[in-house]
């Protein structure tokens, strides 16, 4: 089985297709635009179930046959989607039954897309039929490059409440646990809970407080499970009929989405896919999407991987939509390329007239290729092509955060200290102290070997199982250095508190036990001895073993220490019990890091804003990425090969500019 899209030649670039939006006359003039801005892959179909299947088993491939031949005679590869994203009305209408419902007991209607119940066995069997006929169809066709199935899952129904979700959920619990388990791990003796027969148990509707935490974070993990099996489905007729053919589907690890556990997900697909979206109105948008880019690297186990989803300028779904200056998209494409990416795709080729995206930026805008658009597409096209020897080369990092998306779900839930906390945002913090450090990093999943790596973050890894908490603990005496948030090792895999002071797991390891948490007010923020400050969180820590770095000089806990760290057998574990500022955070992550042995490379001190990464295959390949209206000089030498210079010992990079140096060993 091939673990990329076949046929391609050189980086991918290009788009989603929906030639369905627009007259056939357009489809011709559609690929000569392609090609004159290097569009080599795009994704066809991914809405077009209405179109392909008319009525039920009537399946009209006559238009979609016309489009993939012309794509195929322009030099253009197909990811075929199976088109089962938007389920059409007549299904719908037919079957309202397989319509999702809400928590509140509200079933949604048609009318956007995603409309079906992640657990209906009519939408299966549709989805099903509808993959194994274009399957079926397409098997041989040239252009075929890979399968793309569904689209971007959960996105706007993650989680269904419906009857037929309540009796696959009780299947699920049935599988995992006796019905004596299920009330232990859920604590069902608080508020007389406890259920004697499998047909007491619902999914967590609407109830008149705080829902069972157990029960939620059940209820998240039958949820994603639910819809990687209907992914699965879909992929299960693709493989049988057509063998050797890549199949995928385009993940969402960005801000926008925390729904599904990927980790579970990436091993289900042949090679990995995603969406990304920057967040307009941040300044941190350019480090966001490379703490995205990273984690999707981490997804695909290091092997490259594809964007199938950005954006040439402005989306429509953001509160302010606001317009990408121009080398912004440039910068964003090298970014993905720069960790891991070995090709890029847009949300969409040509930006469409009507419908609920109508104001999405596209390849080709509203007001045609005589934009800053188009032009800067046809620039990076022409840019890519020049880069195909970075095809297969990866990234090396040597440190890793470990990112926990059910941890996320567990802190997202009601009843916690305080509901200002956010999962993914504490990560960032942490990634961007490291990125400005000028450090890449790989993300891994709980319980991976950490034993290739010099520094490990753990960010409030709260949820955590007994394994999991001891494949850190042997990492660390095994002579590895660990910064341990708050929030971390504090409950179990049921959410159930581990007893015996905070952060519970990691106790003897960080050397440390807290008695009490003390989240601060709306806007308090209290000093350190280091001259920082932190807010949202502080906690009633004590040492046991380990060394105060810092300590409170003034709020609730004056002289209680906020920052540790514990030698641990061979290594070393920090303990940041506070949430800190961005100084106080970035100089906590330095001395870390110093403490490994991991250097800080020099030009970081000067230009903290020159994104500097290397992927590495044959030869060394040094991207850099100006994100200031500045020149700026680091040490470097070798080959510009977007322009063809050569480079001596001193690599200027314009201000907004991009660099792909092919350096000298």
């Amino acid at each position: 089985m091939t673990t990329w899209p076949t046929g391609m030649q050189g980086l991918g670039w290009g788009a989603d297709y929906n030639p369905e939006q627009w007259p056939e006359h357009v489809w011709a003039e559609d690929v000569e635009l392609m090609r004159r801005a290097g569009v080599n892959l795009v994704s066809v179909g991914i809405f077009s179930w209405a179109k392909i299947e008319v009525s039920k088993g009537d399946y009209r491939f006559d238009w979609l046959d016309r489009v993939i031949d012309l794509l195929h005679a322009g030099g253009i590869r197909v990811d075929l989607a199976t088109a089962t994203a938007s389920p059409p009305p007549w299904l719908t209408a037919q079957y309202p039954e397989m319509l999702p419902v809400r928590a509140d007991g509200v079933r949604l209607s048609h009318g956007s897309r995603q409309a079906y119940c992640p657990s209906s066995p009519i939408y299966r069997e549709r989805a099903t039929a509808l993959a194994g006929e274009l399957a079926s169809h397409y098997r041989d066709h040239p252009a075929l490059a890979a399968w793309h199935v569904g689209n971007e899952y959960g996105c706007h129904v993650s989680r269904c409440y419906c009857d037929t979700c309540a009796e696959s959920f009780r299947e699920w619990l049935a599988a995992r646990y006796t019905l004596d388990q299920v009330n232990d791990a859920w604590s069902t003796a608080f508020w007389s809970q406890g259920y004697t027969d499998w047909s007491q148990i619902l999914p967590p509707r609407a109830t008149p407080t705080f829902s069972n935490p157990g029960q939620v974070l059940d209820y998240d993990r039958f949820s994603d499970e639910a819809l990687l099996e209907q992914y699965k489905a879909e992929r299960d007729v693709l493989r049988m009929i057509t063998p050797d053919v890549p199949i995928t589907t385009n993940f969402m690890a960005t801000w926008t989405m925390e729904a599904l556990d990927y980790w579970k997900w990436a091993r289900e697909v042949d090679f990995v896919s995603n969406d990304h979206y920057t967040e307009a109105q941040s300044p941190d948008r350019h480090i966001e999407l490379a703490m995205s880019a990273d984690l999707t690297r981490g997804l695909a186990g290091g092997k490259p991987w594809l964007l199938m989803e950005h954006s040439t300028s402005a989306v429509n779904w953001q509160q302010r939509n606001i317009a990408k200056l121009p080398g912004e998209m440039r910068r964003n494409s090298f970014q993905h390329i720069a960790r891991g990416a070995d090709g890029t795709l847009f949300f969409q080729w040509r930006q469409s007239r009507g419908g609920g995206e109508r104001y999405h930026s596209a390849m080709v805008p509203h007001a045609g290729t005589d934009t800053k658009v188009y032009r800067e597409v046809c620039q990076v096209g022409a840019e890519y092509a020049t880069l195909s020897d970075v095809v297969g080369s990866t990234v090396d990092a040597s440190v890793a955060v470990l990112f926990d998306w059910q941890s996320g779900w567990a802190l997202r839930q009601d009843s916690h200290p305080t509901t200002d906390f956010h999962y993914r945002k504490h990560v960032f913090g942490y990634y961007k102290a490291l990125w400005q450090a000028g450090v890449t990093v790989d993300f891994v999943a709980p319980g991976t070997n950490l034993s290739a790596y010099s520094m490990v973050v753990v960010p409030a890894f709260y949820t955590v199982s007994d394994a999991h908490a001891a494949v850190i603990a042997d990492y660390v005496a095994g002579g590895g250095h660990v910064v341990v948030t708050y929030l971390s090792g504090v409950a179990d895999e049921h959410t159930r508190v581990r007893l015996g002071g905070y952060p519970g797991a990691f106790r003897d390891v960080l050397g440390v036990w807290s008695e009490e948490f003390y989240p601060l007010r709306q806007g308090e923020t209290v000093s350190l001895t280091d001259g920082s400050t932190a807010s949202l969180w502080t906690e009633h820590l004590h040492v046991r073993s380990a060394e105060v770095v810092v300590s409170y000089a003034d709020g609730p806990l004056p002289g209680v220490p906020a920052v540790t760290h514990n030698a641990f057998g061979n290594g070393v574990a920090w303990y940041v019990a506070c949430d800190l500022d961005e100084s106080g955070l970035g100089r906590t992550v330095e001395s870390a890091l110093s403490g490994a042995g991991v250097a800080v490379p020099p030009e970081r001190i000067e230009h903290r804003e020159i994104e500097l990464v290397r992927r590495k295959g044959d030869v060394s390949w040094l991207f850099a990425v100006n994100h200031t209206d500045t020149d700026a000089e680091i040490e470097a030498s070798g080959v510009d090969v977007l322009s063809g210079t050569k480079v001596s010992g001193r690599l200027t990079v314009r201000a907004g500019d991009v660099v792909v140096l092919r350096e000298e060993v």
